[in-house]
């Protein structure tokens, strides 16, 4: 089996900082892409980035030029640097992972348990 395990939310305040770290780990052959997803109270779970391995970027408009996603494909780890933190950036942030267990294996996808993110007014 595969997990994948978020740390690094907390509270900040309005215009700060955090970043999150996400791994996955277990039988893994190949990942595909890894992102980070988020839910705030009341809301449908959202992309916020996702990068494809060999490829660029993907952000959600609400935090181009604010967030920073990366990947260390050889720890199968992403992080995301989201720095002039908001109020409505608040969200339970959840990591995905899309990996294949085998070469001859479909590739499949793990959600983690998620991490949340409080930004104070």
């Amino acid at each position: 089996q595969v997990q994948v395990v978020e740390s690094g939310g907390g509270l900040v305040q309005a215009g700060g900082s955090l970043r999150l770290s996400c791994a996955a780990s277990g039988t893994i052959f190949s990942v595909n892409s890894m992102g980070w997803y988020r839910q705030a109270p009341g809301k449908q779970r959202e992309l916020v980035a996702a990068l494809a391995t060999g490829g660029s970027p993907n952000y959600a408009d609400s935090v181009k030029g604010r967030f920073t996603i990366s990947r260390d494909n050889a720890k199968n780890t992403v992080y995301l640097q989201m720095n002039n933190l908001k109020p409505e950036d608040t969200a339970v942030y959840y990591c995905n992972a899309n990996y294949r267990g085998t070469w001859y294996a479909k590739y499949v996808e793990v959600w983690g348990q998620g991490t949340l993110v409080t930004v104070s007014s």
